[in-house]
């Protein structure tokens, strides 16, 4: 049976999500999904090479960095289009499940690539407001 709304059973599903980007600035867009996500009950993997500790969790300076025994269901990334591509091939090597590209963020290649591999592929959304749409957060 073909899943109608894969976001969902992604969401549903997930239990961690490395937030690449991720800001310790209350004020950034990164700062407040990822407080948002870990209010709803996600554990975050905050990824920034220039902060040791978000949000109560250890900071990471890239996906290869998070201990091999930790799952990383959803990469989601806030970072610039043109440095998507590493951080694809990083959630690929790490076996992350879905590739999720914010609002304004698309990678043909990266996404391609992801897609090829088997990950989920979400770009230029935002992950909050696709919870918040399906559970009403």
């Amino acid at each position: 049976m073909h899943d109608r709304d894969p976001i969902r059973s992604l969401l549903t599903s997930a239990r961690t999500i490395a937030v690449i980007g991720c800001s310790a600035k209350p004020d950034r867009d990164s700062h407040r999904v990822a407080a948002y996500l870990q209010r709803a009950g996600y554990r975050i993997i905050p990824v920034n090479p220039g902060l040791e500790e978000v949000l109560g969790e250890r900071c990471y300076p890239d996906l290869a960095s998070i201990p091999e025994g930790v799952a990383i269901d959803i990469a989601d990334v806030f970072r610039l289009s043109e440095h998507v591509l590493p951080v694809a091939e990083q959630a690929i090597a790490r076996g992350a499940r879905a590739l999720w590209l914010q609002l304004g963020i698309t990678h043909q290649e990266a996404e391609r690539r992801a897609a090829e591999a088997g990950l989920l592929v979400v770009s230029d959304r935002c992950l909050k407001v696709e919870h918040q749409l399906r559970f009403g957060r």
